[in-house]
């Protein structure tokens, strides 16, 4: 390291003066940092970069190649096989252990070229929809992954975005922060520049932006200071270690593999023992109970859940739906409600200025020029509304020059902007409409005359009503004289002048209504959860077809306990007027309920319901914090392109399924009737090469299943993962296979009087063919003949079969020990796989019929 770079990750990292750097003048700050208010250059930022690594609360996980090739070998099983081949080679049996040896490295080479290409696409897809911060570079800002934001980095800042590392404010305009997750206060705090005494409070420093917090209004300039794990939210990161939570999918995995391993264990053990019994070779025994372990253990489930998962996100992404994590594409299958606020997903977002109107319903110039002052000074986030107001006209706001505000927040739903002319100060308040009347004493009617609030009242609630009930928005605009300040707080905003309303209209989608009927048809219910008034939910919900939808507002939600709010969460369709906290907490109570529940939003008071969902889903052009919590982001906010993602995060995980029950029918059969064969006969009835030879061939088909096709009935309703029933699938198929196992080791010893080596090969034959075939069989639910198997499942089926039939007769059959075999064997063996399959037809009927 030079001396330079070794200086600068002292100063910055370690140096006493900075540990304390809220107490510090910002100029000092920035010359301890070897920074300016200009920020670095690519190249310091480059060079600082490899002093402090990636601004990561964890190291990510290594994903070069080495590593995911020699993760296919980590099993247990594989381990011990290794250490057995080891001994083999000890005993000078050469040609069995490098044939092992051979089996194992090709089975862990195509695993890796599988999960490999998975991997890659998984990380163009994320790079995709990666969270981005505005910093200066070489002078001029510039969007820059936060993963590469380095101490030294001025960083500039708006509503919605991010705080991507510890860093001190130098500049600030009207600037609040939700700190929640870090300090878990309720409500933004308000930050400026300044400089504080050394033993301030972490929730104390409101010069200092933390990182994971974001920004609620307002805008910042500001210096980084830590990053990654040097930050507060780091130092918490890693002392707890947090991890995400289960998800169902991976809980079934989970419990798939522990049911397997039971069997497994037993089955191993027993064999090994009786083989011991019965005074066979010790190294045979041991090679084949453990031949036997890796025939019944699912050694590709990790490789093919990956594939299944990663096919499934390109598919998702070629439909305008990127996956952020895989494990939730289950989930996205498995959804049955879908909470979603009703701008811009139901309508079309655009907010556009209908009208404007005093206290009596009469037409209003000094409304709008109001409105119109408000909206133009305001610094906070970028919204409908303001925008609205802004495109209709435009106004000389030349004389007015702005003082200060008091951003919007979300529980007094108020903006207000404090405006100097000529001397005058004028307080201007635009916001929702009932929160804008409790903080008005008077109201102002069209000649300038001042009125008691209470004489008028009626008639602008009158109007709110009947506007609200076509579906427009209402906002309510006050102001009052005050005088001379510098700023202003919350408490200004009391005993001021109603002057009157904006009406708002946001058309609804083109069809919406038919988009929410097709949700319906695959077993997904829509529920409305907006702050929007009653009635104007109201009015959405009837257009849209919930016209005997049962409402819930948020004042209602206040007065329920949460134990009858999971008891009538489902019946509700439509929840208006709600506080940011109380979406959590419907999505809280409908997944106590028994639901997985999908939620999908933009805005920043959606980050919390986003990430308390099974599905979170945001879009790409959501505010950071929404995009940052979602498991997938829409490049358009369109309900239809969801219904895509619902349908392959379907498929997804049917086609995952497929490979489970493929694992635990005609493989786990095979394997049970080879052990059992081994308690009466002789002989081994394979020898272990030759039972690792097996199970390969038959992963070949298997590791095509993620391009199979999915019968239609499988994508028309959501699907769980359902141990009890994997298992009784286990038993019925797997009985099924050795039942039928058992009548080809009879032809074989008792009417065709095979010799070891023709047993061998043609028990060899039926278990790779029938293994092979049956995967067309149990792939799904219907007859094999009505449900077409995709173009590489049904390729690779026949050259396994082809290559399976034509082994005992090249010169690696003979290293595998098998010999030709006459025609008779062949008739009688192709007699039985065909009874076989249609033996599983029938019974996949009837075990289906039970089940259902």
């Amino acid at each position: 390291m030079k001396t330079g770079e070794k200086s600068i990750k002292n100063d910055a990292g370690f140096s006493k003066n900075l540990a304390v750097f809220w107490s510090i003048p910002a100029a000092e700050v920035l010359q301890e940092l070897r920074s300016n208010p200009a920020g670095l250059t690519n190249a310091e930022a480059y060079q600082r970069l490899n002093i402090y690594g990636f601004n990561r609360l964890k190291a990510q996980k290594e994903t070069n190649n080495l590593s995911l090739f020699l993760s296919q070998f980590k099993s247990p099983i594989i381990i011990i096989l290794l250490f057995a081949v080891g001994i083999s080679f000890s005993l000078h049996d050469y040609t069995d252990a490098l044939i092992i040896l051979a089996i194992v490295f090709i089975s862990g080479f195509l695993g890796f070229l599988q999960e490999r290409g998975a991997v890659n696409a998984m990380e163009k897809l994320l790079a995709t929809v990666q969270i981005k911060a505005t910093v200066l570079r070489n002078g001029g800002a510039v969007e820059v992954p936060i993963e590469k934001i380095v101490p030294g980095d001025v960083i500039i800042l708006k509503a919605g975005d991010m705080v991507p590392g510890d860093a001190l404010l130098l500049e600030s305009k009207d600037l609040f922060v939700d700190e929640a997750t870090l300090t878990g206060e309720t409500y933004p705090v308000s930050k400026s520049i300044g400089v504080l005494r050394p033993e301030t409070g972490l929730s104390q420093r409101t010069n200092t932006l933390y990182m994971s917090t974001h920004v609620v209004s307002g805008m910042a300039k500001a210096v980084v200071i830590h990053t990654g794990k040097e930050t507060e939210f780091g130092k918490i990161a890693d002392r707890l270690k947090f991890r995400r939570p289960e998800t169902e999918f991976e809980r079934g995995v989970r419990r798939f593999g522990y049911l397997l391993m039971e069997v497994t264990l037993l089955l191993v053990m027993a064999i090994f023992a009786v083989n011991v019994y019965f005074h066979r070779p010790v190294l045979d025994s041991i090679l084949f109970a453990l031949a036997l372990a890796i025939g019944l253990t699912p050694q590709l489930l990790p490789a093919i859940i990956t594939i299944n998962l990663s096919h499934g996100a390109k598919r998702m992404a070629l439909k305008k739906v990127i996956v952020k994590r895989l494990e939730a594409i289950e989930n996205f299958g498995s959804m049955n409600i879908l909470c979603a606020d009703k701008t811009g997903t139901l309508t079309e977002g655009k907010m556009q200025l209908h009208s404007v109107l005093d206290g009596y319903g009469h037409k209003s110039e000094k409304v709008l020029l109001y409105a119109y002052l408000n909206s133009f000074y305001e610094t906070g986030f970028n919204n409908p509304i303001d925008e609205a107001i802004r495109n209709c006209c435009s106004i000389d706001t030349s004389f007015y020059q702005k003082v200060d505000e008091v951003p919007y927040d979300f529980a007094r739903k108020r903006l207000s902007i404090l405006l100097a002319k000529e001397n005058k100060y004028l307080l201007i308040t635009k916001g929702a409409l009932l929160n804008v009347m409790e903080v008005c004493s008077s109201a102002e009617t069209a000649d300038g005359t001042i009125i008691e609030l209470k004489d008028i009242k009626q008639y602008i609630l009158e109007i709110f009503k009947e506007v609200s009930k076509k579906g427009f928005r209402t906002l309510g605009v006050a102001y009052r004289a005050m005088e001379a300040s510098s700023f202003i707080t919350k408490d200004h905003e009391m005993g001021m002048i109603f002057l009157g309303l904006l009406i708002f209209f946001d058309p609804l989608k083109k069809g919406i209504a038919e988009t929410i009927q097709q949700l319906r048809n695959l077993g997904v219910l829509l529920k409305i959860v907006t702050g929007d008034n009653l009635l104007v939910a109201a009015s959405v919900g009837q257009q849209i077809g919930l016209a005997e939808s049962k409402i819930l507002t948020g004042q209602e939600l206040h007065k329920i306990s949460p134990e009858a709010l999971i008891n009538q969460v489902k019946k509700v369709d439509i929840f208006a007027e709600v506080e940011p906290n109380q979406k959590e907490m419907i999505i809280r109570a409908l997944k106590k309920a028994g639901n997985v529940v999908g939620y999908m939003g933009d805005g920043i008071n959606d980050a919390s319901a986003i990430h308390s969902a099974d599905v979170g889903i945001s879009i790409d052009r959501a505010v950071d914090v929404a995009k940052e919590a979602a498991d997938f982001v829409l490049l358009e906010k369109d309900l239809d392109v969801l219904i895509e993602g619902i349908r392959d995060g379907r498929m997804t995980f049917a086609n995952t399924l497929k490979y489970v029950f493929m694992a635990t029918s005609a493989n786990f059969g095979n394997m049970f009737s080879m052990a059992g064969a081994s308690l009466f006969l002789p002989f081994l009835p394979l020898l272990p090469k030759q039972i690792l030879l097996t199970n390969l061939l038959t992963d070949f088909p298997e590791m095509t299943i993620s391009n199979d096709n999915v019968d239609q009935e499988m994508l028309q309703n959501p699907h769980r993962w359902s141990i009890p029933f994997i298992r009784k699938f286990m038993m019925t198929f797997g009985l099924l296979s050795s039942l039928f196992d058992y009548l080809t080791f009879a032809g074989l010893l008792f009417l065709l009087h095979a010799t070891t080596d023709q047993f061998r090969t043609g028990w060899f034959w039926e278990s790779v063919i029938s293994a092979a075939f049956v995967v067309l069989i149990v792939r799904s639910q219907k007859p094999f003949f009505k449900s077409r198997p995709g173009r590489y499942l049904l390729i690779t089926t026949l050259l396994v079969a082809g290559l399976t039939l034509l082994l005992p007769y090249t010169l690696l059959g003979k290293l595998f020990e098998f010999t030709p075999l006459p025609l008779s064997f062949l008739i009688f063996l192709v007699i039985v796989v065909f009874f076989y399959i249609i033996s599983t037809e029938v019974v996949k009927s009837f075990f289906y019929k039970i089940t259902n």
